[in-house]
């Protein structure tokens, strides 16, 4: 393909949606597969909603994901402005010539009075659409009309008795009837283009050549065609991705879960974790791989291999996917993420001590590998913090390992070498539980999970060498002191 030229434009009027980070994803990915174009531009024409904090949460979000773009918002280029409501001046000669040619009119109609037309249409079993009440009305009617103060909307005059067909990259042929349209609305009364006459207008004028964007979209299309034509543009190519549906297979929402990239990186994600889960939601690469660095992506997407059916959002998948980016990052990269977690729990001084930094890091060392995300960090460290850890009433292994006869002699053993040894570190913390599984006449979980629940209360946890090791001799024989006085 050549002059491949696409565009991500969202409404400011809330957190980039996960919905819209994967619109925004496949059209990255499909420009940089063909060396094309990625257009950033900001619908914010909706003026009672739209806002600029918006605006940059999503810019950022998508930068976070690494999504770049060539052209628009923020970085410029030869087509902008790249705001629609800094655009109404280049919309206008375009409103003009549909009314002018006689393609557009002023509609005068009430809501009341469109209320009414609706519910007749729906009491006769018919698609609810404008009956074209104000398509001829004569000059006398219209004066009559703005001497009243009413302002009116400018509807398309939709052509009677025509197919409409998208050629959808996705879905193949969809055909639609413009009867089952009606007149619709490409001005408000406000003066604000709608959102299907704007875009149209946006796309043409910047020479967008693909619209990726999702399924939600199609309906809209028809009339969007109508327009290019209508405004003598060459038309681009569509593809609309399906809907992404939680596990239910209801439509995404908060109820099933985080619905904004902004949640997850503030959860602990990874972007590239989020990256490879999304590119995954409607599209699939030949072969059972699952894990895609972004250039393998780049290399392998293809809208010949997005897939019509709904996308499942799989939260256990993407937990998966992301633990498996945190194994393979290194913990200088994964503390930072993991330290805001621990400061908000009370487990970390907001302005820690260097020594603290090094000590909490290796602690996220310790159980690094069993995190899903970052947050997940005050669950699984929670055996290093505290002076008195309670035994978990509901880990039965845990009060069966303590309910042994060799458990006050093993915990009161290593409790006595702890206090009376100097040095402490991984090899003499060994070398202590082999002392005392000789000594005592004990191996496996008589052994090292006694130890373990007396100085965590739980049967399992992190490395049970780093725990004792990063508690120190000081802290682990307070511990076992404190389990000696509940059995």
């Amino acid at each position: 393909m050549e002059n491949v030229r696409v565009r991500f434009a969202p409404s400011p009027t809330g957190p980039l949606h996960i919905g819209g980070a994967r619109s925004a994803l496949f059209n990255w990915l499909f420009a940089r597969r063909y060396n094309g174009t990625m257009i950033v531009r900001v619908e914010d024409t909706d003026l009672d909603r739209s806002t600029l904090e918006y605006e940059e949460l999503i810019l950022d979000s998508l930068r976070w994901l690494g999504i770049d773009w060539d052209e628009g918002i923020t970085v410029g280029g030869d087509n902008g402005p790249y705001r629609q409501r800094e655009r109404l001046d280049i919309y206008q000669p375009y409103i003009d010539k549909l009314l002018e040619s006689g393609q557009a009119y002023h509609c005068y109609c009430s809501e009341e009075e469109l209320e009414a037309e609706r519910q007749q249409l729906s009491a006769k079993g018919e698609l609810p659409r404008y009956l074209g009440k104000c398509r001829d009305l004569s000059i006398r009617d219209k004066e009559e009309k703005c001497a009243l103060g009413v302002k009116p909307v400018v509807r398309f005059r939709v052509p009677e008795g025509q197919q409409i067909v998208v050629d959808d990259m996705v879905r193949g042929r969809v055909s639609f009837d413009s009867d089952g349209i009606g007149d619709y609305i490409i001005v408000k009364s406000d003066g604000i283009p709608t959102y299907n006459f704007a875009v149209v207008l946006d796309d043409a004028l910047m020479k967008v050549s693909h619209i990726l964007r999702g399924e939600e979209h199609l309906s809209n299309t028809p009339r969007q065609i109508l327009l290019y034509e209508a405004l003598a543009f060459e038309l681009p190519r569509f593809a609309h991705i399906s809907l992404i549906l939680g596990e239910d297979r209801s439509k995404m929402s908060k109820r099933h879960g985080a619905t904004s990239v902004v949640q997850y990186r503030n959860q602990g994600y990874l972007p590239e974790a989020l990256v490879n889960f999304l590119a995954l939601l409607g599209w699939s690469p030949e072969g059972e791989e699952e894990i895609f660095s972004i250039e393998e992506l780049t290399r392998l997407f293809s809208l010949e291999r997005v897939s019509k059916s709904p996308a499942v959002f799989n939260f256990a998948k993407l937990k998966w996917m992301n633990s498996h980016y945190i194994k393979e990052e290194s913990v200088e990269r994964i503390f930072p993420l993991c330290l805001p977690h621990l400061q908000q729990a009370g487990l970390a001084a907001e302005n820690p001590t260097a020594e603290d930094l090094g000590w909490l890091k290796q602690v996220v060392g310790a159980v690094k590998d069993k995190l899903e995300y970052a947050s997940q960090i005050t669950e699984q460290a929670a055996a290093f913090f505290g002076e008195e850890p309670e035994l978990d009433q509901a880990d039965e292994d845990a009060k069966a390992v303590l309910a042994l006869e060799t458990s006050p002699a093993v915990i009161a053993s290593f409790r006595q070498k702890a206090l009376e040894l100097q040095e402490w570190d991984g090899e003499t913390v060994k070398a202590i539980l082999k002392g005392i599984g000789k000594e005592q006449g004990v191996k496996g979980k008589a052994l090292f999970m006694t130890v373990r629940v007396a100085v965590s209360g739980r049967s399992q946890g992190p490395d049970l060498n780093a725990l004792l090791t990063l508690l120190g001799p000081q802290q682990v024989a307070r511990r076992l002191e404190y389990a000696l006085k509940q059995l």
